[in-house]
């Protein structure tokens, strides 16, 4: 009855309120009281190694809690620019103060994650979007899970073994093979010690891919050998795995040549890509709705060409799975940078975060 009455109440103001809506009234004074846009206030950023930093996050009106290790997308201003990104949510669900945690790592000419790990205050407001994604465990909990990670692949993980922590305090049979390149390079490194040494059915085997020397040869990356070795079961395993595309490829045709495809499940935080012709080439990228060309080299996708050239288009996941960034295509070729399928249909919805130029390319944008 309240509820009902508060919504007539807003439908009324509203009126009042065009072009704009109360929302945006309320947004001037918190932000997480607005309806139009779901926003998150940063009340803790804690360094974890010296490259990633969890970053807790209280979302607005609107948020709704999320299934441990589902993403969400996350706006952030750089330069009077918004930028999207989709991090793994690292946090349990459903927390007693109603935050939530996302943890970064920032990686080589990557300009959000560094603002992220470097610059982001508390006290900061950010968009964010609902909860995503299927790199869950299912209602009927698997018996006994291999979890395969690499590097900041731990973090949905993380959110799962935090919550089985939370709802049922022991931990099942679960084997956990992490790669990183040193000890110190371990996000969550400590709390993953703790529950190693305080769960008897929690099996961790840490990989430590440069102990040896930046300049050695052998690597102990992963290879069937290392499987049966820490893993002897994984046969009769459900795996959950993320981590860097080499990891996953290589886990991809392990899992395939074995006929247990269906038991491995991977999340990828960027898109696979089909590899690049020898003959490629780039072109001129014509942004009608802007009026802005920019020259392309044919295999960037063209949501980069066009933030190089100083737009800011809207998108979502960068990876070719939310459709947030399709446009339309007016002229020339574009090719998908995952399948390379080639596209020249004038009036065709092309998702620009996976397409490249083929010559020169017209696209509403």
């Amino acid at each position: 009855m309240m509820r009902s009455a508060g919504r007539r109440f807003s439908y009324f103001v509203d009126m009042f309120a065009y072009p704009l809506r109360l929302s945006h009234y309320l947004e001037l004074i918190n932000p997480l009281w607005t309806r139009h846009a779901l926003q998150a206030r940063v009340v803790r950023v804690w360094d974890e190694t010296k490259d990633s930093r969890s970053i807790t996050l209280r979302p607005g009106r609107g948020w709704r809690s999320h299934r441990a290790g589902q993403y969400v997308r996350v706006g952030v201003p750089i330069g009077g620019m918004r930028h999207t990104r989709t991090y793994s949510i690292s946090s349990a669900p459903e927390s007693s103060d109603g935050c939530i945690t996302i943890t970064v790592k920032a990686i080589t000419g990557g300009r959000v994650s560094h603002h992220l790990v470097r610059k982001l205050k508390r006290g900061a407001y950010l968009p964010i979007g609902e909860p995503q994604g299927e790199f869950v465990l299912p209602d009927a909990i698997p018996v006994h899970p291999l979890f395969i990670t690499a590097g900041s692949g731990i973090t949905p993980v993380m959110s799962i073994l935090r919550n089985y922590v939370r709802e049922y305090s022991v931990l099942p049979d679960i084997t956990h093979i992490h790669y990183a390149p040193h000890a110190y390079d371990v996000i969550f490194g400590n709390e993953l010690e703790q529950l190693s040494a305080t769960q008897t059915h929690y099996r961790l085997h840490r990989i430590y891919t440069r102990e040896l020397g930046e300049s050695a040869k052998t690597r102990p990356h992963f290879s069937a050998e290392q499987l049966e070795q820490y893993c002897p079961d994984w046969r009769e395993r459900e795996v959950w795995a993320c981590g860097p595309a080499t990891l996953l490829d290589s886990l991809e045709q392990h899992w395939q040549a074995a006929g247990r495809s269906r038991q491995l499940h991977l999340e990828r935080f960027r898109a696979k890509l089909a590899d690049i012709p020898a003959d490629v080439q780039g072109g001129r990228v014509r942004f009608v709705n802007s009026q802005v060309e920019f020259q392309s080299d044919g295999m960037t996708n063209l949501l980069r060409v066009a933030e190089d050239a100083g737009l800011n288009p809207p998108h979502g996941c960068r990876m070719g799975i939310c459709h947030g960034c399709d446009c339309v295509l007016v002229s020339g070729s574009v090719r998908d940078l995952r399948t390379g399928a080639l596209f020249s249909e004038a009036g065709e919805k092309v998702q620009v975060c996976v397409s490249a130029a083929v010559g020169d390319v017209e696209v509403e944008l």
